[in-house]
């Protein structure tokens, strides 16, 4: 096993398709023991459509924000080069355009996502490997209940840090907030 794991068990219901959320998936009040990734309704809901727009492969992109803050305001689509339904990775071409872009506008990857399309919203052990980015949020959406249809998805935010997964509160705000 890489790392250790703690965790409040959750899920974020981003819209229903007929069916009510499992029971005992939402977070208790104060479940969660640590930081908190505050995200404008746009953005997340820009998360989700993107993930949705590539079932049955596994979406990837980043939310930047300005250096020293934790502010997430500019989504960035990117493409999985593996076009995979179970592994992810960032274009290097693109990345490389994208990381330069953000050094130039003094921007960081605030929120690093993908996509779960068989497999709840938690990070693999692959994904545990490979988290490089200490100051991010890492957030993952899963689309296994109604892949690329309105449905419900599960939406989670997690600090990654030495091998640890730590679950976030995620607090969507209005647009504009």
């Amino acid at each position: 096993m890489v790392g250790s794991v703690r965790t409040a068990r959750s899920a974020r219901v981003v819209s229903g398709c007929g069916r009510a959320p499992r029971a005992g998936r939402a977070p208790r009040s104060g479940a969660y023991p640590g930081p908190v990734l505050t995200i404008a309704e746009g953005v997340r809901n820009e998360i989700v459509a993107h993930a949705r727009r590539d079932h049955p492969d596994e979406a990837c992109g980043i939310v930047a924000g300005p250096v020293g803050s934790d502010s997430a305001t500019r989504f960035v689509a990117m493409t999985n080069a593996e076009r995979s339904p179970t592994f992810f990775r960032f274009d290097s071409t693109e990345q490389l355009k994208v990381w330069r872009e953000l050094d130039d506008l003094d921007e960081v990857p605030v929120v690093i996502y993908h996509s779960h399309t068989a497999t709840p919203a938690y990070p693999s052990r692959t994904d545990v490997g490979l988290a490089a980015e200490p100051d991010a949020h890492y957030v993952l959406v899963s689309t296994a209940e109604c892949g690329n249809s309105a449905g419900p998805t599960e939406f989670r935010s997690f600090r990654i840090v030495d091998g640890v997964v730590t679950e976030e509160e995620v607090e969507v705000v209005p647009h504009g907030s």
